[in-house]
């Protein structure tokens, strides 16, 4: 791991410092999210300097491959795991993570995962995983479904509910299921509403991918945004129309939603941006 340098904070100090200092002095500085009766959404994501999020090469889709599996990214990815009370990911994003991913903090940066778990301790648990899966077609054979102390939940339709509930039943499973809607649909808004309400969810980590960040920005549910920029292109041409940050939503030029710039973050040739949305 370099050393991750701040280059501009426009948050106002804080008396006292929410990161211990450890990990403040890997951070390159404190971090704290503003407190709501609302759960409180934040986003993040990689992206070459071209916009592509995906290189949509099997077996090469993560993130990982867009910032070249850059140690700064993972551990401030793995930070905000430990700030946040649940992370979401999209079906095809868990699917791309690979069977052995677990989604928790100390296991994508295990370098400071006694400093990761004194953090996120605070919270008495680790955070909650929750798969997004319109029609519940998820490979339960995954390890994060097996091992102890993660929690994870899949939201999910009615058809979804059934298919997943039946193929658990016989493999012993560890995962909730909750049916939120139809045909394919679950709206943003209902899996906010159900987050807080039954699990208690006051900071959600968005991971994505393009299409469910998409609904959540078009639903005016993101807070803030934390974007890699990673030093590479990627390029598209007529048949690899790959990913950018937001899939299947358009904004006109009146209504598209406006980013206010934090904090602007390096190290090396990457760069770490931080945006706060004002939700309309």
């Amino acid at each position: 791991m370099g050393k991750i340098q701040t280059l501009l904070d426009r948050q106002s100090p804080a008396s006292t410092p929410v990161l211990p200092a450890e990990l403040g002095k890997l951070y390159g500085g404190d971090l704290r999210f503003a407190a709501k009766d609302q759960t409180y959404v934040i986003a993040n994501f990689a992206s070459t300097l071209d916009g592509v999020v995906s290189y949509e090469i099997p077996g090469k889709s993560s993130g990982g491959e867009i910032t070249g599996h850059n140690a700064d990214d993972r551990f401030i990815m793995a930070l905000l795991r430990a700030s946040a009370d649940a992370v979401m990911v999209g079906s095809r994003t868990f699917d791309e993570a690979g069977p052995s991913n677990l989604w928790t903090p100390e296991s994508l940066y295990p370098e400071a995962a006694p400093l990761l778990k004194t953090y996120s301790g605070v919270r008495s648990e680790r955070p909650l995983i929750v798969i997004v899966s319109g029609n519940g077609r998820i490979d339960i054979s995954r390890a994060v479904f097996y091992t102890p102390d993660v929690k994870t939940l899949v939201l999910t339709t009615r058809e979804g509910k059934q298919r997943i509930d039946a193929l658990c039943a016989g493999a012993r499973c560890s995962l909730e299921t909750r049916a939120l809607g139809a045909d394919g649909l679950i709206s943003p808004e209902a899996m906010i509403m159900l987050l807080r309400q039954e699990f208690g969810v006051r900071l959600l980590l968005h991971e994505g991918g393009p299409m469910l960040f998409g609904q959540f920005v078009k639903a005016n549910l993101i807070d803030e945004l934390f974007l890699t920029v990673a030093p590479q292109v990627a390029g598209r041409n007529s048949t690899a129309d790959r990913l950018a940050l937001i899939r299947t939503a358009m904004f006109l030029p009146g209504e598209a939603p406006r980013l206010n710039l934090v904090s602007v973050k390096n190290s090396g040739d990457h760069l770490f941006l931080r945006y706060k949305l004002t939700r309309r």
